[in-house]
């Protein structure tokens, strides 16, 4: 016989749990049907991220710079040492033969000397400190023992300092390699950035860009500002020679240039050295605070941390190698964070 109960109710709390979890998943979906889509960042907002992103790129430049300059400036040092260690050396051995030609002609006469015969077979540091065997030599060989001695305590601490610098050097193409990749991270960033826009915002930054070039090569009016010195002009002069050049990271001419390399480049033309970060040349010279006491071929530098450098080109202008994407051109003064200017 068939069984007519009825069937089991679920408890009200099991029902109140799939309720609410029912009106979530349907309100979850309401907002997400009614959210609004992602908005594209218009073409100025694409500029602004890519030049901020230029600036952050060229801080790690000059850092970049700057640890590039030291890679160079120890590699000489190591080499310099390194030759002089081979000359120490060079010495050493003919003072050994020295002594050798000693011992031969000792031999010949009757008999090499036991205690020269322990040092040509021995450590002469060791040897030197056994004073008592002093006595059994001649005047002409104490001094050439003591001269092997002078020289390879100088050879040994020239070894030491090279094996420090060697440690410095390796430290610094680290610094430099994680430098080189902050760089090109930005840059790549800035770039990816850039693919965002379609190809006619693309056009429309690519010929802001060109009439800004155009225009600070053709119609800048410099005025007549006074020349801060005739090597200060010289230099000017040169880094006005390349007007048009692009801004390459790392660069420093003759083609290319990045900010420092330009200035460094352009001072060099006129036979003055100057360092080779904006940092260092922010201290070459005299500092100018007062825009309206800079002169032309005086130096400019901008930003708090002084990593962009420039050459004051009259009438409130800059002559600079700007950043990625630009090329060798004047600009206002008042287009960056004006700190000081430097008269070399």
């Amino acid at each position: 016989m068939a069984s007519h109960r009825r069937p089991k109710q679920p408890s009200r709390a099991r029902v109140t749990v799939l309720t609410t979890a029912a009106a979530a998943a349907v309100a979850l979906g309401s907002q997400a049907a009614h959210a609004a889509p992602t908005e594209k960042p218009s073409k100025d907002e694409v500029k602004a991220k890519v030049d901020k992103l230029y600036e952050q790129a060229e801080q790690a430049t000059e850092k970049y710079n700057g640890a590039k300059e030291k890679q160079e400036k120890l590699q000489k040092e190591i080499s310099t040492i390194q030759d002089n260690v081979a000359r120490g050396q060079e010495e050493v051995n003919e003072l050994r033969e020295g002594l050798g030609s000693m011992a031969s002609a000792q031999y010949r006469s009757g008999g090499i000397d036991p205690s020269l015969q322990l040092f040509l077979s021995a450590d002469p540091d060791d040897y030197l400190d056994k004073a008592s065997t002093l006595d059994q030599l001649s005047g002409q060989q104490v001094e050439a023992l003591k001269k092997i001695q002078e020289k390879q305590r100088e050879l040994a601490q020239q070894r030491a300092e090279a094996s420090e610098k060697l440690k410095d050097l390796s430290s610094t193409r680290t610094e430099l390699g994680k430098k080189k990749q902050e760089v090109q991270g930005k840059l790549a960033e800035a770039q990816k950035l850039l693919n965002t826009l379609t190809a006619q915002e693309k056009a429309a930054l690519a010929a802001e860009e060109e009439r800004a070039s155009r225009s600070s090569a053709e119609r800048v009016d410099l005025g007549n500002t006074a020349p801060a010195s005739g090597r200060a002009m010289a230099a000017f002069q040169a880094a006005q020679s390349k007007i048009g050049s692009p801004y390459v990271y790392g660069a420093t001419g003759p083609s290319s240039f990045d900010c420092s390399g330009l200035t460094s480049w352009a001072f060099a033309q006129a036979g003055v050295a100057i360092p080779r970060i904006s940092q260092d040349q922010a201290n070459a010279g005299t500092r100018i605070y007062s825009q309206s006491d800079l002169k032309v071929g005086d130096l400019v530098i901008f930003y708090g941390d002084l990593h962009h450098v420039g050459f004051y080109a009259g009438n409130g202008q800059v002559l600079h190698a700007p950043r990625t994407g630009t090329v060798v051109r004047y600009e206002s003064i008042n287009n960056m964070p004006y700190q000081f200017g430097v008269r070399i």
